[in-house]
């Protein structure tokens, strides 16, 4: 099983994006979910969790300009970001949120730059 993110792109420090992240899978209800990043040369880092009841956490660097939110309904999991740095410029998955991830996709590219 995999998760597809989607929605990235260029845009100026204090901008904003929302990225998208889908699957087929038919559980998705249940799932425990997050959004990471990964920069050249460092590890992938989860930034931001949403548990199957909605709860969300979030790394110290983002808390207050990131929310994940997520549709059962469409399979869908969100990243909206908001006033956007240029440290935030990665490129962004989406995978389980737990002891076990499924294959990372593709990832979408995030570049923040004036």
């Amino acid at each position: 099983a995999q998760l597809v993110a989607s929605g990235g792109g260029l845009v100026q420090p204090g901008g904003s994006l929302r990225l998208s992240c889908t699957t087929s899978v038919r559980s998705f209800s249940v799932l425990h979910l997050g959004w990471y990043r990964q920069t050249p040369g460092n590890e992938r880092e989860l930034v931001a969790g949403i548990n199957n009841g909605g709860g969300a956490k979030y790394a110290d660097s983002v808390k207050g300009r990131f929310t994940i939110s997520r549709d059962n309904a469409k399979a869908t999991v969100y990243l909206q970001m908001s006033n956007l740095k240029p440290e935030d410029t990665a490129v962004y998955y989406c995978n389980l949120d737990g002891p076990l991830r499924w294959s990372w996709g593709q990832g979408t590219q995030v570049t923040v730059s004036s």
